[in-house]
């Protein structure tokens, strides 16, 4: 973990911390990465803000419109103090693949880069970010509408839960890597590993990746974290989370879309239908987001040498850009004083 004490180092001494050097003349990309709830959304303006940065969101439930209370979005406001990209995208009914992400997202950071600006990719979701910064490419399977049909009918008798399972006995990588609630991705794994005879995970194709990166990761003790997270809950629907949900399905949108899918969705729909209580519905979001982040934990490991990590507080953030001036090659000038995080706001 790095202090405060990280940020006065020189340029030469930051070669110590896994900065490398561009012989390439690759393009410069800041990854902030970390669970859910830690607080990455306030933490990237504030850098942003001071390095000349703009953000590109890499978190999949932040794509949908009129999805904003139940994803902990980043408010009007605070998109209003740095430009945001991939956020509101699509419409609710509308599938956004991973390769579609990679290549929007490549195309926001291009975009980014031609107006002299420091990208800054954030986000929790460990799949999406490796798109872009290890260029992972999805197995090329063409889709199989009666496999998937069949797999889909499969679902229906056992339960998304229950598809999920045999896809974790088949092939285990890709049993941790994906959320056992996102029938989509379990069917298309499955799909792959029928119609090649091989494991999912591993045919994952990655290349050489196109950027200059600097991962910085941000952690919070674990009770502290829980804290946070049953915090940032109780905030979603005191901030109309019901009232949302109720709106979308009004709309005609179906529970069983993709992007309903999202931790909390299917919970408040459950709720709506009179097939759970209020503080069934509660507790047991508040219950599956914790076991969210253990299994972000799988996609960012805390002795991984390229994952420059922090413990959120007191001097974290001028800590943080001193170690991206080290990394950019530029001396770390005085920086203004920081007023602290607020609490409650910017826990993505």
């Amino acid at each position: 973990m790095y202090s405060i004490k990280d940020a006065k180092k020189s340029t030469k001494e930051a070669k110590t911390l896994g900065v490398s050097e561009n012989p390439e003349g690759l393009p410069p990309l800041v990854v902030l990465l970390g669970p859910t709830a830690t607080g990455k959304t306030e933490i990237a303006i504030r850098l942003a803000e001071r390095l000349g940065g703009e953000i590109v969101s890499a978190d999949s439930r932040l794509f949908y419109r009129g999805m904003d209370a139940g994803t902990a979005k980043p408010t009007l406001a605070e998109r209003k103090r740095v430009p945001h990209y991939l956020i509101d995208v699509a419409d609710p009914d509308e599938t956004w693949s991973l390769v579609l992400f990679q290549q929007e997202a490549r195309r926001a950071i291009h975009d980014i880069h031609t107006r002299g600006a420091l990208p800054f990719l954030v986000g929790g979701t460990g799949q999406y970010i490796r798109a872009v910064t290890e260029g992972w490419q999805a197995p090329a399977v063409q889709p199989d509408p009666r496999l998937r049909e069949a797999l889909e009918a499969w679902a229906a008798q056992i339960g998304p839960l229950g598809l999920h399972e045999r896809l974790a006995q088949l092939d285990p990588v890709a049993g941790e890597q994906i959320d056992g609630r996102n029938l989509r991705r379990t069917v298309r794994a499955l799909e792959v590993i029928v119609s090649t005879g091989k494991l999912f995970s591993a045919q994952r194709q990655k290349s050489e990746t196109p950027y200059r990166l600097l991962t910085l990761g941000l952690t919070r003790p674990r009770p502290e974290l829980y804290a946070r997270i049953d915090a940032r809950i109780d905030a979603m629907f005191a901030a109309g989370w019901i009232d949302e949900v109720r709106g979308l399905l009004a709309k005609g949108y179906s529970p069983a879309l993709p992007s309903l899918s999202a931790i909390g969705y299917p919970q408040v729909i459950d709720y709506l239908q009179g097939k759970s209580t209020y503080a069934e519905a509660v507790m047991l979001i508040k219950r599956l987001t914790r076991q969210y982040v253990r299994r972000q934990a799988n996609w960012f490991k805390e002795n991984d040498p390229q994952i420059h990590w922090f413990t959120a507080g007191e001097g974290m953030v001028e800590a943080m850009e001193g170690v991206i001036w080290a990394w950019e090659g530029s001396p770390h000038p005085n920086p203004r004083p920081l007023s602290p995080l607020p609490t409650g706001e910017g826990q993505g």
